[in-house]
Formats: structure tokens, sequence, C-alpha cells
């Protein structure tokens, strides 16, 4: 492998145009009859979108490539060879009357360069083309050159030979960043990128977005370069890099710089107990997980932050899925013996689950910092995008149940201090799920469960009140309590305003109460006892009294009051009443009513 990495550095040093042009004198009497300005960059890029690099697909941006050099060669009427055979013909500065004929050592470097990314694809399960691979960049790097000699030509503006000079330098640079040749490739990277910055400095805001966009192609790679050479701050520059939304060739630089320091990562602490790590991927991803506090701190929005935990929520997935795959290898071979202690790679085990488990909890506290952000701003109407109390309830009810995975991991079953921790966050995520719950409820007017809701949360709320995270793992979360306080002033407002709603008995108040209207002209003063929505009372003559206030019949005022009456007792006069009724019936009334004395006349 030296004598070939060594071959190949002495083969890129003595890289020169393919061609020579026999006669460079050029005709002073007569100038150039126009000058080309030809935007390199742009044309590659545009063409490979178009063709294939949307999508990753080389095989058939090569295929483009070769496509349009058959056809240039045709309009141009440059063949190589005829009939009878071929004969290599390559572009000089004397047969430059055309500025397509500049496209050709062009489009031949992006066909070689296109097959060299197509075999670095296929390299990862057929190790033997990285050979082919470093030939076909060779081929691309010897047109590059050829290109940048062609555009010193007087006929080529100081853009184009500027955009030339550039992706020279870029494609060599990338040759040999491929050797390993680190301080070459920087060298070569750093260039490229001054000239891309220089020219998006000069050109207008319409162009600039593409250089910009190259500039930042070129930023993993020149860390990656420096960090080989000897930068130590280039490893957490890089981490950075892919927290911002790195692509997959940054994580594959990245896993190779874990990889080298892996071999140092031969034991883990957990709880007091220490196991040892065998297996290299695990090692990665516990490299990984320790430096996630200090990228995730540099993280300037949500959507880096939900990047970086997806990243490492996918590496702590393939090492729990290498760790199983190994115990179960081992599983075969050794016969099941019962010991007290659980063994050192199934507490491994349990150790990745937690941090899988706690990571995921991490992921979903960001997801609800989104959603509670879009559903105040959809509540208050600022925004139109439809945000509903669902989401939350989805999210709390995925971290209980995590936190309840949790309190049954094997091997830590007997520490209280980590089970009253987990039961503590758990009624913690418990009230807030019913609080989401109660809303949703309150929204389909079901005000009775609604109310229910909102009592249950109050329950967990005074049952984690005044209590602590105690353990170091999970003191993160102490914020997540803290919001109790502002949760119970929510669960209290509607708990009453449902509370108001069960006993009105009204499903639709809204609608009840767009049906009341203003029938009769009493004003305000004759109607206090009744609720009724009258929208002139807002207007500029509100119709609350009426003045003069009209005439009305009143009981005349007696001349004296005679007080001493309600406290005089009369005599009770009965006995005389029956003496008057027994003297009017005697003899004297027999003979009056016999003779018709005293009748009616």
């Amino acid at each position: 492998m030296t004598e070939t990495k060594s071959n190949d550095s002495e083969n890129n040093a003595n890289i020169q145009p393919t061609q020579q042009p026999s006669n460079t004198k050029n005709d002073s009497s007569k100038g150039p009859e126009s000058i080309y300005t030809i935007p390199l960059l742009k044309l590659i890029k545009e063409a490979q979108q178009q063709h294939g690099l949307r999508h990753g697909d080389y095989q058939r941006y090569r295929t483009y490539c070769s496509s349009r050099l058959h056809r240039l060669r045709k309009v141009l009427h440059f063949p190589q060879g005829d009939k009878k055979g071929f004969k290599k013909r390559e572009v000089t500065l004397d047969n430059l009357k055309d500025e397509k004929f500049v496209y050709l050592p062009l489009i031949q470097a992006e066909r070689a360069w296109g097959y060299a990314m197509q075999l670095k694809q296929e390299s990862n399960t057929e190790p033997r083309k990285k050979f082919h691979l470093v030939a076909r960049l060779r081929k691309a790097v010897s047109h590059t050159i050829h290109l940048e000699y062609i555009c010193q030509s007087p006929l080529c503006d100081a853009r184009t030979k500027l955009e030339a000079q550039a992706y020279s330098a870029w494609m060599q640079g990338t040759l040999f960043f491929e050797l390993q040749e680190w301080k070459q490739a920087s060298e070569k990277l750093v260039l490229s990128q001054t000239i891309y910055e220089k020219l998006a400095s000069a050109l207008n805001e319409d162009e600039q977005i593409l250089y910009k966009q190259r500039v930042e192609e070129l930023n993993p790679n020149l860390r990656y370069c420096a960090y080989n050479i000897g930068d130590s701050s280039a490893q957490q520059d890089l981490l950075n890099m892919r927290s911002k939304g790195g692509k997959s060739e940054l994580d594959v630089l990245i896993a190779q710089t874990r990889e080298k320091q892996a071999a140092s990562l031969l034991e883990v602490t957990w709880r007091g107990r220490t196991v040892p790590v065998r297996l290299e991927k695990i090692r990665v991803f516990l490299l990984a997980f320790q430096a996630l506090d200090s990228s995730m701190g540099k993280a300037n929005d949500f959507e880096a932050k939900l990047s970086g935990y997806e990243t490492i929520l996918l590496d702590c997935k393939e090492a729990i899925q290498s760790l199983k795959e190994d115990l179960a290898a081992v599983a075969k071979t050794k016969v099941d013996v019962q010991t007290p202690q659980l063994g050192s790679q199934q507490y491994l085990l349990s150790y990745l689950t937690f941090l899988r488990a706690t990571l995921t909890i991490d992921r979903n506290l960001v997801m609800v910092e989104v959603f509670k952000k879009n559903f105040a701003a959809y509540q208050s109407g600022e925004s139109k995008k439809v945000a509903k109390p669902q989401e939350g309830v989805k999210l709390y009810e995925a971290m209980v149940q995590l936190s309840g995975e949790l309190q049954s991991l094997q091997g830590i079953e007997n520490d209280k201090k980590f089970q009253n921790d987990l039961e503590l966050l758990v009624k913690v995520f418990k009230a807030f799920r019913c609080y989401y719950m109660a809303l949703t409820c309150q929204g389909n007017r079901q005000w009775a469960e609604a109310l229910a809701l909102y009592q249950r949360a109050e329950t967990y709320i005074n049952q984690t009140e005044g209590k602590k995270l105690g353990d170091s793992e999970f003191t993160k979360y102490s914020r997540v309590g803290q919001d109790l306080v502002h949760l119970r002033s929510l669960v209290n407002s509607g708990k009453c305003a449902a509370h108001a709603q069960n006993i009105l008995g009204v499903e639709d108040i809204n609608a009840a109460m767009s049906g009341l209207t203003v029938r009769s002209k009493k004003s305000l003063s004759l109607r206090l006892d009744e609720f009724v929505e009258d929208l002139s009372l807002t207007t500029a003559t509100p119709n609350v009294i009426k003045l003069p206030p009209t005439m009305a019949p009143v009981p005349c005022k007696p001349l004296f009051f005679d007080l001493a009456l309600n406290h005089i007792s009369f005599p009770s006069l009965a006995e005389n009443m029956e003496n008057k009724k027994s003297t009017g019936a005697g003899i004297t009334g027999f003979v009056k009513g016999l003779w018709g004395w005293g009748g009616k006349k």
C-alpha cells in the first residue's frame, strides 16, 4: 500500500496539459473579434441538477456528459478521427474559434469526475474500485489543467480565467483528498475557496448565491484536512457543521475521526458500575454522545437541534442492534447460568437503552417547544397554520411511555433514588398530558370530561409540588418541573371555564348568544335584570335612561300619620255582641212576625 501511494503522489506531481499549442504567436495586428464570458460554475451546477445529481445518480450524469460531448464535436465539426480509425484531437489556442470549444475539456473533466463519484459509491461494497476511482480523478485533473490553460487565451475575459483556475484547483484538491495528502489538498481547496469568494464579492446579488454556496461546500473538507494536519480544534468544528445540516460526506468524515479516537474508550461507568466496551460501533456512539452537549449549545434554531438528535439516535439504534446481535451469538455458544448479578454486557445494554430513551425525551421536549410556539400563535391569530392540542397529547404520551420503560430496566430495579426521580418525572409529564387532553375535550364541547381532566392535572401538580429531581442524570429536566407553576394557572382558568359551561348546559355559547336580539326599546335602567347584547350601548347615543322620565301615578300623601294607633289594644266586644243577638228574639218578635208588623211596606 505504501508503494502504491508513493507512485500516486509522483504521478500526480507531474500532471501537465494534454497538449501544448504548436504555435502560440498571436497576430497583434488583428485583435479578437469578441471576448468570451463563460460562467463555468453556473453551467456545471445547472447540468448536474438537471441530469441526475439532484438524486445522486452519477451514472446518469456521466452518460449525459458523453452524449453532450458527441453533440458538441458534431456541431463544431471537430471529430476525433474518421471512418478509418480514431485520431485524438485536443483544443488548442489556435483553433479556439468559438466559445463552445471551451466546453469540450470542461465536459470531459465532468465526465471523468462523475465516473469517479460513481465508483466512490460502489467502493463501499467493492474496495478494489478505489484504485479505478483515483485513476478517473487523475483524468479529470488533467482535463481541468488543460481547461485552465485554454482559458488563458486573450479571447477569454478575466472572469472566465478565474473560474477555470478555481475549478482546476478544486479538482486537484479533490484528488489529493482521496489520496489522503492533507497538506496539498488543503492548499488547493483554500485557493479554490479564495477565488470563489473574490468572484462572489465582484458579482451582483443574483449571481453571488451560487458562489457562496460553493464556498460553504468546501468548509467541511478544509476542516477535516486541518484536523489531519494537526489542528485540534477542527474536530469540534466538524461536529458543529453537521449540527447545522451537514451532508452524508461529512458524516463519513466524522465517523472516520471517531474511529481513530474510539481505541481509547475501553470501558464506561454508569451508576457506580464499570463495564467494558468491546464493540467498535458502541465506542463511536459514546464519543458522539460526549460531544452532544457542546454541539447542541451552538445550535441556533430548532431544526438544527432536531437534526442533531435524529443523527445521534440513529447511531444509538445501530449500537444497540450490534450489541444485541453480539449477545445473541454468545448465547448460542454458552449455556445459560443464572448469576446473582447482571452480566456486564447486559448492563451495558441497559445503559444504551437508557441513553436512547433520554435522548428521545430530549428530542420530544424540543418538539414541544416548537408546538407551544405554533399553538400560541394560532390561538392569538398571528399564524394561520393549524396547531391542535392533540399534538401535545401525543408528545407527552410518548414521554410517559418512555419514562415507564426506564422504570423496568434491568439492573436498576432496586435503585430507589433512580425510581423516585422517574416516578416524579412521570407525574410531571402526565400533568401536561391531562391539560392538553382537557383542551381537546373542551374543543369538542365535552365540558364534563374537560373538567375531570383539569382536576386530574391539578392532582398531579399537587403531588409534585415541593419535590425536586435529585439524580444528576435527571437535573436537565428540572426546567420542565418549573413550568408547572404556569401550568397551574392555566389549569385553574380552564377548570373555571369548563365548570361554567357545564352548568349552563349550552353546547355552543357563541351560537346561543348570536340568537339574542334587542326587540324592545327599553332603556338599560328598566332591564337591569335581563342580559341582552345591545350594540347601541357602545355608540355615541346609548339608550341608558330616558330623560326627562315619564309621568307615573303615585298614591296621595296623607295629612298626618297616626303612629300611636298601632300600639293601642282595644277591649273585646264579644259579650255585647252575644246579648244583642239574644234580646232580638222574644215574645214581641214573635207577635210582630205573626201579625206582619214591621214588614216591608
